[in-house]
């Protein structure tokens, strides 16, 4: 693979996502299609050292974590949530949490995340479903750009980051920021500030989790 094949810009880069995915509807939330890598193909058995080795990042933009289709669904079925609100959807991968906002009636929806490469790869599936989401390469911990909802799919994986989130979706949501999250259970998950919304059993790819399906809590930071 060339350089310009690895430019997250080029038409080669969208080429290459439609080249290893397929359109299909993530199981809990079948009103939306995203381009997914399909259960079989080598791309969902590629080890980060080997991505890294050819330059792309860890293609987290090509699954539909429970986390994600659980925030999803829940914007799907109250889309008063999000309806008529500016809406960022932080870490967002494959757009899919903000596909659903756009879908639910947000007035304008930014789907951010810190890998270039889901770039191409929110703008395929937001083409696919017929809405508009804007997309942002960049880190916005610690930022507020005054947004009424922050939506995050599933963000606690990992301690270095969780300890940055957890102040910046406190201080959000003192500020009066509606901010939702869902959750599998993972290990940094900081249950006592947060109020459960929903819980739903979300059917996943066994190669991702422990399990074929996760229990999956949507919360709200308790204001």
């Amino acid at each position: 693979m060339d350089d310009q094949a690895l430019d997250p810009g080029s038409e080669r880069y969208q080429s290459f996502v439609l080249a290893n995915t397929s359109l299909q509807a993530p199981p809990h939330v079948p009103e939306i299609k995203l381009y997914l890598a399909d259960e079989a193909h080598d791309l969902w058995h590629r080890t980060e050292e080997e991505l890294a080795t050819i330059g792309l990042p860890p293609p987290f933009w090509a699954f539909a974590w429970a986390g994600g289709q659980g925030v999803a669904r829940y914007i799907l079925d109250h889309s008063e949530t999000v309806m008529n609100k500016t809406v960022l959807d932080f870490a967002s991968g494959s757009g899919l949490v903000g596909i659903a906002a756009a879908m639910a009636g947000a007035a304008n929806v930014v789907s951010c995340d810190i890998d270039p490469f889901a770039r191409p790869a929110i703008a395929l599936n937001a083409k696919a479903n017929n809405v508009n989401v804007d997309t942002l390469i960049d880190d916005l911990i610690g930022s507020d750009a005054g947004w009424d909802i922050v939506l995050a799919g599933d963000v606690f994986y990992d301690k270095p980051l969780a300890d940055r989130i957890i102040p910046w979706f406190t201080a959000l949501t003192a500020r009066g920021t509606t901010v939702i999250v869902g959750d599998p259970g993972r290990s940094y998950f900081p249950k006592n500030l947060l109020e459960e919304l929903a819980v739903y059993s979300v059917p996943v790819a066994r190669i991702l989790e422990d399990s074929e399906v996760k229990r999956t809590t949507v919360w709200q930071f308790r204001r």
